[in-house]
């Protein structure tokens, strides 16, 4: 027992003897291992955080960009607690929306995206734009820069804007921030070129004991913006409204993509033609351009330059070599080398307001045709020479007919059209009127027809009103096979006894020495005639 006591005094007083520090220690002891496991569980939970900077397009295209990402049509037949679309607000300066990343399955969330937009390419918004960059969000950020095929002769002038305000953004970017960016663009560099993994996630190419690393071709990455760029080019719909209306053909077509893939290699860019409500590799593109992969399914990219509605050009594939294979008499030196002089043009500078005087498109409204001087080797006057704006060369048509440039017509209102069209419907109306008046006064007379407002009647009583009469029509009865028109009838009989009548020594025929003629006895003729026809009236 004393054995056991002293065991249990000692090894109380040890404890004792510890005193409140090893209280302290234990507590300190438990209170780092929650710690580290509350952070282990909240940084498996934890969503990675992506971002996208969209540049250029509309609202509305925008929005489309936004649905055909965000998969939202799927998401609402699934009926889910979060199938609720999160509003997008981009109607004024810098916009924001957010959407989730499904796996294939749509249950598992793979990562949050964060959508930044801009619409104008202003070096005001500049500043709205540098707060998104930091260390920490370089390494998973994507520049896209939205297109219309409904204007594609603006294609190398707009993407030469918005290159020089991305330029502008990033110089101003801290010693910290250009250090990420430099990583950020070797690893991109070297994507699919043997360095790491590619694109889509699969194991880069290895040969031997290593990995080879394939060398850089001519054009390649020689204008790297720090950022990964990927252009997308919406509504490629419109290409058989180009055929119709402005006869472009396939070479048009080549031309367009051929300038578009020499410049787009110099950053290491992708490309992408988009139809609205028509699957496409846009997700795909994306999401694997953000290191973003189904866990599930693989869904590998896949280059396309056979559909030209279709096309897809993916990070690394492009080269000098493929680009002249599309159409022959393309000179891909002399465009890359002329995007560099475009590059060392100053960007424009903003409004006294802070506001951009967009003096370009400003009097391209107006009807003014005239174009700013693009330097000698401009690849943005190369691309304008060989893709005409069919609406500038009608302002120039008008401008050496008519001395002005302005085709727009300033319409009236429509009710005031119509007011005047009355004045002058009423004007023809009364002039037709007088018209009509003055040619009843003046017409003579037909046999058998008389005005409206006149009533012939018989003295005697046995006519009827001559409205009753024209209305009936002329009296024909059968006459030994012949059809007689009775008022005909009566007519030449009076004619013939006139003619008796002037027989007479006393007629005036007869003093102008003419000869004088039978008389005929017509009264009973008459009287026969007149009792038909007086007949066929009343048996009518």
């Amino acid at each position: 027992m004393a054995t056991n006591t002293n065991r249990y005094s000692a090894y109380t007083t040890a404890s004792v003897g510890s005193g409140p520090d090893a209280k302290n220690g234990d507590k300190a002891e438990k209170k780092e291992l929650w710690n580290t496991m509350l952070s282990s569980v909240a940084s498996g939970r934890r969503l990675p955080e992506k971002s996208i900077i969209l540049l250029g397009g509309t609202v509305d295209s925008q929005r489309e960009f936004f649905e055909s990402l965000s998969h939202n049509d799927l998401r609402r037949n699934l009926d889910r607690n979060t199938a609720r679309a999160p509003p997008v607000a981009n109607s004024f300066a810098l916009g924001y929306t957010y959407y989730d990343v499904l796996d294939a399955d749509q249950e598992d969330t793979l990562a949050r995206i964060s959508l930044y937009t801009l619409t104008s390419p202003s070096p005001a918004f500049a500043s709205l734009l540098q707060p998104l960059l930091t260390p920490q969000s370089i390494s998973n950020t994507l520049i896209v820069i939205l297109l219309d095929w409904s204007q594609p002769w603006k294609w190398m002038r707009q993407l030469r804007q918005w290159i020089l305000l991305l330029r502008t953004v990033l110089v101003s970017l801290s010693n910290e921030c250009k250090e990420t960016m430099e990583e950020v663009m070797l690893a991109w560099r070297d994507r699919g070129r043997g360095g790491g993994t590619n694109l889509d996630g699969t194991a880069a190419v290895a040969t031997g004991d290593g990995v080879t690393d394939l060398p850089l071709g001519p054009g390649e990455w020689e204008d790297a913006l720090g950022l990964p760029l990927s252009v997308v080019c919406q509504n490629a719909e419109k290409m058989e409204y180009l055929e119709k209306t402005q006869s472009w053909k396939e070479e048009e077509f080549d031309i367009v993509l051929q300038f578009m893939r020499t410049v787009l290699l110099r950053h290491g860019a992708s490309l992408i033609y988009t139809t609205p409500s028509v699957p496409s590799q846009l997700p795909i593109l994306i999401h694997s351009s953000l290191g973003i992969h189904s866990l599930l399914k693989k869904q590998p990219l896949k280059h396309n330059v056979i559909d030209r509605d279709k096309v897809v050009i993916p990070p690394n594939w492009d080269s000098w070599g493929k680009i002249r294979v599309l159409r022959d008499g393309f000179d891909v030196d002399l465009v890359s080398t002329g995007w560099t002089i475009d590059l060392d043009q100053p960007a424009p500078l903003p409004h006294a307001n802070g506001v951009d005087n967009d003096d370009e498109e400003e009097d391209q409204a107006n009807g003014i045709v005239e174009r700013p001087d693009e330097p000698d080797g401009s690849t943005v006057g190369l691309y304008e020479e060989s893709v005409q704006d069919p609406t500038m060369d009608a302002l120039q048509l008008a401008g050496r007919d008519t001395q002005s440039t302005a085709l727009e017509v300033e319409t009236i209102d429509t009710q005031t059209f119509l007011g005047q069209q009355l004045k002058v419907l009423d004007a023809f109306k009364q002039k037709n009127e007088e018209t009509t008046r003055e040619d009843s006064r003046h017409k003579p007379l037909k046999q058998g027809k008389v005005p409206d407002d006149e009533h012939l009647v018989d003295p005697e009583g046995g006519k009827p009103d001559a409205r009753v009469l024209e209305h009936i029509g002329p009296v024909q009865f059968n006459m030994g096979g012949i059809q007689v028109d009775a008022d005909d009838m009566v007519q030449r009989l009076k004619d013939r006894q006139g003619l008796g009548s002037s027989s007479r020594p006393d007629s005036p025929a007869a003093e102008d020495g003419v000869e004088p003629t039978s008389h005929m006895d017509t009264e009973n003729l008459q009287a026969f005639f007149q009792g038909l026809m007086n007949n066929r009236r009343g048996a009518k």
